[in-house]
């Protein structure tokens, strides 16, 4: 079932707290690349596989975060993907981390990530990007909503 968003519920482990036990930042990305992995196995698809035509991945050709609120060790959070952007090669992602708090939920941070369809027919030819394959292009689907 072809889908444009997901959400991932996750609990901060103590090794991606820094000294002042906060999660340090570049986590944030860690946790978005888990969720486009589970958002595309969740559909049924895989990042990296190999085909009869060779391997195929999504590298990432941007990669952005703002972080609006501390996660500490233990604090239990959600991973809200939305894809914004879908073009024949490339998809791009929007992330909402939140908190509750309460009664209330607190946003943690927002990111965006675009990856671009890849493949070569060996190890020894470089990789090129190219069309997104059809359960690709028939599963992802853009959000038409503004924002997450």
């Amino acid at each position: 079932m072809p889908a444009s968003r997901f959400k991932l519920s996750r609990r901060v482990a103590f090794s991606e707290t820094d000294a002042a036990g906060i999660v340090h930042f570049a986590n944030f990305f860690r946790y978005m690349e888990d969720a486009e992995h589970a958002f595309l196995r969740h559909l049924g698809l895989r990042v990296h596989h190999d085909h009869e035509e060779g391997t195929a991945g999504f590298p990432r050709v941007s990669a952005a975060c703002d972080y609006l609120a501390p996660l500490r060790f233990e604090d239990e959070f959600d991973i809200e993907l939305r894809v914004t952007k879908k073009s024949g090669k490339s998809i791009t992602y929007a992330f909402a981390f939140t908190r509750p708090d309460g009664n209330d939920t607190v946003k943690v941070a927002t990111g965006q990530l675009t990856v671009v369809y890849v493949t070569r027919p060996n190890a020894t030819t470089p990789y090129r990007a190219t069309q997104l394959p059809g359960a690709y292009d028939e599963q992802i689907v853009v959000d038409e909503e503004k924002a997450v």
